[in-house]
């Protein structure tokens, strides 16, 4: 019965729910490409971006070397307390799997965290 209900039901929520994940979606890559260094396509499905930030790989924070996916996560998680996926395990080193599929409030603190994290890489 629930299925039924979830397929013939009000479809209300659901245009709220996706006009609030386009947007959110929208910010997030608009806010990636504006970073120095990062680029980002606009993702067609799913709740993830998945911008490049090989840039930053090389660089250095209090003598520890960026050398890869797994390397800026675990700067990014360390030193300014916000999470991200290595891409590493979705078929490339260069970029970082981010979900938007919390609030806006989230997603502007992370990357606000991620901007000054990257700020500080040498």
């Amino acid at each position: 019965m629930a299925a039924i209900e979830a397929l013939e039901g009000p479809q209300d929520s659901v245009a709220m729910m996706v006009k609030a994940f386009d947007e959110r979606r929208v910010y997030l890559v608009d806010r990636l490409n504006a970073i120095p260094g990062v680029s980002c396509i606009k993702p067609q499905g799913a709740f993830y971006a998945f911008p490049d930030f090989s840039a930053y790989h090389g660089k250095s924070f209090n003598g520890k070397k960026i050398q890869g996916s797994v390397d800026l996560s675990n700067y990014l998680l360390e030193e300014m307390k916000v999470g991200v996926v290595p891409g590493g395990g979705f078929g490339t080193d260069a970029n970082q799997r981010l979900s938007y599929a919390t609030s806006m409030a989230a997603i502007k603190k992370g990357l606000d965290r991620i901007e000054e994290g990257l700020k500080k890489l040498a």
